[in-house]
């Protein structure tokens, strides 16, 4: 079976949409989806605490092409850094720290989808 671009857009919307209602169950703030500026794109951006939060979601139908964890590379971390920085700067906030999450969404065939919320990955 391929999987159109359509399919792979509305599967990642779907996974953000969970994650961030799983985050917010959590205690988290939104503050912002889907950012984007010249340097990349952050999935969501939260508050948990006095921390802010870059959270990148990654959402898998299944394990063929990987797990969803095994998706980010350190050079995928430096990024999300760099544009935690950037966000951040933008919006005139200096937190006093900025952490990195990832939250992994496994939407099987049938039933509720399996969240795995990794606190602190960089």
């Amino acid at each position: 079976m391929t999987t159109t671009a359509a399919s792979k857009q509305a599967l990642g919307a779907y996974g953000e949409r969970v994650a961030e209602e799983h985050l917010l169950a959590q205690g988290m703030v939104s503050l912002d989806r889907n950012w984007r500026c010249s340097e990349g794109e952050i999935d969501l951006v939260l508050r948990d605490g006095a921390v802010l939060v870059v959270c990148e979601v990654k959402t898998r139908s299944s394990t063929v092409n990987g797990t969803p964890h095994e998706a980010i590379t350190d050079s995928k971390l430096d990024r999300l850094r760099r544009l935690g920085t950037l966000w951040a700067a933008t919006h005139g906030i200096c937190p006093q720290e900025t952490r990195v999450d990832l939250v992994a969404v496994m939407r099987p065939r049938r039933g509720a989808a399996e969240v795995d919320h990794v606190r602190g990955i960089g």
